[in-house]
């Protein structure tokens, strides 16, 4: 998936963010001089063996045993980089939107993202970013929101 296309696709208003390349969900925060707190980071689990996307603001922690508890599952376990391959071949490592529909897996939204009015996150390279309103984004991702950040 494109996420340029997507949301294009979706008829939804969105701003391209080029930027130097980084890494680190915090350190592209830091690039686009944005705040931390509205730029998601995405982070795959494996939630009793089916691939789930938690996305959060950067400047947070995914707190396994509540994202357990809110999902009722047995087990949550970080899943491996060494699948990102095959599970989003269109994005470079680390640089995943956050639209866990269009990769056939569930997306939970940490609930401290759905406080603000804007969502910026990476679109599928380390050197272009994704800014919309949190509302589009919820709209046509249909994410579950809860608290699963520390």
């Amino acid at each position: 998936m494109n996420v340029e296309s997507y949301l294009k696709s979706c008829g939804v208003p969105f701003d391209m963010l080029p930027h130097r390349s980084e890494y680190t969900a915090s350190r592209t925060a830091q690039a686009l001089h944005v705040p931390g707190h509205i730029f998601a980071k995405t982070v795959v689990v494996q939630a009793d063996d089916h691939p789930v996307m938690a996305v959060l603001p950067s400047t947070r922690w995914l707190n396994m045993d509540r994202l357990q508890q809110a999902l009722g599952c047995r087990r949550v376990t970080l899943s491996p980089e060494s699948e990102f391959q095959s599970l989003f071949p269109d994005c470079e490592l680390g640089a995943l939107p956050p639209f866990g529909s269009q990769y056939h897996m569930e997306t939970i939204v940490d609930d401290g993202l759905a406080a603000d009015e804007y969502i910026v996150f990476d679109g599928n390279t380390h050197d272009r970013a994704v800014s919309m309103r949190f509302s589009d984004y919820a709209n046509i991702e249909h994410p579950r929101v809860m608290h699963i950040a520390s």
